[in-house]
């Protein structure tokens, strides 16, 4: 018997409008929208100061020589296969990076009260650290710098932790306000969990001295404070993969624990690889296996497991002996281009006599540079002179060059002596 029931038009056939329609238009993100908008300008004298990725001097993109040469050893591997990785990643990815970060001889790597777990770069190693601690540590607070990363507060937050704040940047000195950093953290509760970048801290490019790390780390280890470092640029600040890792190691060295990002982003070139490190070290090896167990109850159900090719690239460059240091030597060539264009900036706006001390330029570190610029000089840069950077002011070192410093140096001069 046939049946007259009549089917009426769900809200996602095609007759009907979008389940989605009253979906907004969402902002574009702050940094990379910068790209966008410089893509979208024909002028031939544009610059894109806006994005943290390193050029050469010609403006172009780097693959590193000693990155090519492990990725053909790993092509020309016909035992090599796609098969998945472990939830926790390359085993070998994990042990060379956590000595990278913490030093081959750190007591807490021998000890076995480190566990590490490749992630998706930087962003997926905080994202994974925040989500566990939200899960299993008592305190949810954590504690970030003003300014910090646009990124930070959100991926933190929607890991479940409680964002809030504490000073950092004076941008009269445009250097660091240690004294209310330290006043912050003083009043900060105890067991909170502090956000630290370990060197070459984006957006300002400014750092404490060896001096006032350790006086960070005497305050945050007598009121029980949990150090998550964030470590991008291990080896692009100074030049010196040990040099910049010293903030992480002195808290390593207490034997008190802590929480570390890596990335190999910046210092490998391997941006879109998406390869970074989340090392939890623990205070006894028995507690650093249940944390594992736990941290692979995170990655589970987020994405399974990692990448193969980004990491296999790293640990083929960290366990050879003479790439490893082909390695360095091209890391500490960029880090010099970028510590010869903040020169380079520095003396070009002196010599046209632009108005305001720019010392900070050659003072700060790293790929940004705070330049002090408004939003309304930025402004004025951007429709005047095609000069893009982030509304804050903030400009990537590693985007000029030689030849583009002079249009740089107008730009900044006519914006300071015409815009208030």
């Amino acid at each position: 018997m046939e049946s007259n029931t009549v089917v009426s038009a769900s809200p996602t056939s095609a007759a009907g409008s979008s389940v989605f329609a009253h979906i907004v238009q969402a902002p574009e993100d702050p940094i990379l929208g910068v790209t966008v908008a410089y893509n979208k300008d024909p002028s031939p004298v544009k610059l894109n100061l806006g994005v943290g990725a390193y050029r050469t001097e010609e403006g172009k993109p780097l693959v590193l020589n000693v990155v090519r040469q492990a990725e053909q050893l790993l092509v020309n591997d016909s035992s090599r296969v796609k098969e998945y990785l472990p939830i926790v990643g390359l085993a070998d990815f994990n042990k060379l990076s956590a000595k990278l970060i913490l030093g081959a001889d750190s007591p807490a790597v021998q000890d076995n009260r480190v566990t590490t777990v490749q992630c998706l770069s930087g962003t997926g190693s905080l994202r994974v650290g925040a989500e566990f601690l939200a899960r299993h540590y008592h305190e949810r607070t954590i504690y970030i710098p003003v300014p910090t990363w646009g990124n930070h507060p959100k991926v933190f937050t929607l890991a479940g932790l409680s964002v809030k704040s504490y000073r950092y940047y004076d941008p009269t000195t445009r250097g660091l306000n240690f004294q209310g950093l330290l006043e912050d953290l003083q009043s900060a509760p105890s067991g909170a969990i502090v956000l630290l970048h370990a060197c070459a801290h984006n957006p300002t490019g400014v750092d404490p001295t060896p001096q006032q790390w350790e006086q960070i780390r005497q305050l945050m280890r007598s009121k029980a404070l949990l150090p998550l470092f964030d470590s991008a640029y291990q080896g692009f600040a100074s030049g010196s993969l040990d040099a910049d890792a010293q903030s992480v190691r002195m808290f390593v060295a207490d034997g008190g624990e802590c929480l570390v990002a890596q990335s190999y982003a910046k210092n490998m070139g391997l941006y879109g690889e998406r390869v970074g490190a989340l090392s939890i070290v623990c205070r006894a090896a028995d507690v650093a296996g249940r944390v594992e167990s736990q941290l692979k109850l995170v990655i589970r159900p987020m994405y399974s497991n990692p990448p193969i090719h980004g990491a296999s690239i790293v640990a083929t460059i960290l366990k050879d002996r003479n790439m490893f240091h082909e390695w360095t030597l091209e890391l500490k060539a960029m880090a010099d281009r970028i510590i010869s264009m903040r020169q380079q900036l520095f003396d070009a706006l002196r010599a046209r006599g632009t108005p305001g001390d720019w010392s900070h330029i050659i003072k700060q570190i790293g790929m940004f540079t705070f330049t002090g610029l408004n939003s309304e000089q930025v402004t004025f840069m951007r429709k005047e002179y095609h000069i893009y950077m982030t509304s804050d002011g903030r400009i990537s070192m590693a985007g000029l060059s030689s030849r583009t410093v002079p249009h740089l140096t107008d730009a900044i001069h006519a914006a300071v002596t015409k815009v208030a």
